[in-house]
This record gives C-alpha cells, structure tokens and sequence, in this order.
C-alpha cells in the first residue's frame, strides 16, 4: 500500500512553491482587490465592498490579470517574500494560511475540487460589491464589510 502524500500546501512552504502551485492557491474570492482603508493610529486594514475597476463583481475575477499594473499601478503584486505582510489579507486567504502554518478550509477548490464553492460559502462578495467608478472616494467608509487581521 502507498503512503498518502500529503497535498503541496502542508509539505511546502510559499518560498517553495512552483509557479503554478503559487497562483493555484488563489480561491478566487476577489477579497484582496476589494478597495481597503487603513486606521491612521493602529494601522488596521478595513475592507469595503467597492470593487477595483478591473475586478468582475459576478465572478471575482481580474479581468486583464497579465497586465492589470498596467492599469491599476498599485495593483499588489503576492510573493512568498512577503509572506510576513500578508495580515492584510482576509482570514479566509490561502497565502495568508499557508504562511501561517493553518490548513485549507474545506470549500477551498484544492481541497474539495469545486472553484464556485467559494461562492456557495459566501466567502467571495459575488453579486454584492460595487464599482468603484459609483461611489466616491470620501463615502468609502461608508462601505467597510470586515477588518483584516
């Protein structure tokens, strides 16, 4: 009988990751281009329902990733270097809880092989977020949906 390999995630860390296991990691949330604010005195990262230009609000996906810096110059580019910032990131991140040593949840695609079931969880904002071009800036804060961290 073959021992059970254990799924890249929990035998690897992000520094070796290939590239494919790196961007495989992604839930397809959308969560990290949701629009954030930072609180002045703590440093705590708000996140708001308002959607970065390039982000489908039905399927949380960039639509231009190859070249969204292009542009969204402050488009931040996740590498396992990193991985010590990533407090930023909702909970529910996969670069988040893999560099903090914490499994995949049970509806991540890698472990139940579905990529909507982040959608059935109600873990994406799918259907709820709002284009960034219809809310100004200044009623951001109107719009915060969790703190990260």
């Amino acid at each position: 009988m073959a021992a059970k390999v254990e799924p890249f995630w929990k035998r690897k860390t992000l520094a070796e990751l290939d590239q494919d296991e790196w961007e495989s990691l992604c839930d397809g949330c959308g969560l990290c281009c949701l629009q954030k604010l930072e609180d002045e005195d703590d440093g705590s990262v708000y996140y708001t329902r308002i959607a970065c230009k390039l982000l489908d609000r039905e399927t949380c996906r960039c639509t231009n990733y190859p070249d969204r810096r292009q542009f969204v110059p402050d488009c931040i580019q996740l590498s396992p270097g990193q991985a010590e910032e990533f407090r930023w990131l909702p909970p529910t991140c996969a670069y988040r809880l893999v560099s903090e040593g914490v499994d995949l949840p049970p509806w991540h695609h890698l472990v139940c092989g579905d990529r909507q079931a982040v959608h059935a969880a109600g873990i994406s904002q799918a259907g709820r977020m709002l284009s960034e071009d219809s809310v100004a800036e200044d009623d951001w804060e109107e719009h915060l949906i969790f703190r990260a961290g």
